[in-house]
């Protein structure tokens, strides 16, 4: 495709409007859609989203400017209202995967959905799973890419800085296969927040390790007993 630049590391001279029209609809032809602002950053034939802003404006004057075949701003309208759509229809598939996996792992009795730490009925967390230890608490996500990864990290992190959300492990669950755990691990090295002690960042694999170490409960009569932690 003719005016198609490939973005190099390192300073570079300014693109010119025809090579981020050539950059965009190669990014269509491959997607059938244009790209957001994070994937702009991703695209091999387009500058980073912030040099797009330095230069013309941002991505929406940008859309504008080429007179391109889509909606300006990618943040509201249809464009919006589909990706939440699509968001919660994952959401909702990758709940289900963690509560069979928990319920056949401890049994569906022993498996809480969306456990509410205050009285606010707010501030949850997805599963809160009851074994022979002290139970503990599951909240899952699905970051699509690294950007997003550590945006879901920092807003958990505020979520759960209150005492009476720590009474037990939490485990923060990314379910994004291409996100692996030795990625988490290295994130996590290197964030100037840490997690607090008891809070886990997991991958499935890792995610499931855990819970094999985790003995389920089997009798009525523990059922009691560890009701009567949770509630005190």
């Amino acid at each position: 495709m003719e005016y198609l630049r490939i973005q190099k590391p390192g300073g570079q001279k300014p693109w010119k409007v025809e090579e981020l029209k050539a950059g965009l609809e190669n990014f269509y032809i491959k997607n059938g859609r244009y790209p957001t602002a994070p994937e702009v950053d991703l695209h091999p034939y387009l500058p980073s989203a912030r040099s797009v802003e330095r230069c013309f404006g941002g991505l929406v004057e940008l859309r504008k400017t080429l007179g391109l075949d889509t909606q300006s701003d990618l943040r509201e309208g249809a464009h919006s209202s589909a990706r939440a759509h699509r968001i919660n229809n994952r959401a909702h598939k990758v709940e289900q995967e963690v509560y069979e996996f928990l319920k056949n792992r401890f049994g569906k009795q022993f498996v809480h959905r969306e456990y509410f730490f205050l009285d606010d009925k707010r501030t949850r967390a997805d599963f809160f799973v009851y074994d022979k230890t002290s139970g503990f608490c599951v909240d899952v996500f699905y970051p699509s890419d690294r950007r997003n990864l550590i945006g879901c990290i920092n807003s958990k992190l505020a979520k759960y800085q209150w005492s009476q959300m720590n009474q037990y492990p939490v485990i923060f669950l990314q379910m994004n296969n291409d996100i692996d755990q030795e990625l988490l691990d290295a994130l996590i090295r290197n964030k100037k927040n840490k997690l607090q002690t008891g809070h886990y960042l997991y991958s499935w694999d890792s995610f499931t390790k855990f819970c094999e170490k985790r003995r389920p409960l089997t009798k009525n009569r523990e059922v009691g007993v560890q009701e009567l932690r949770v509630s005190q």
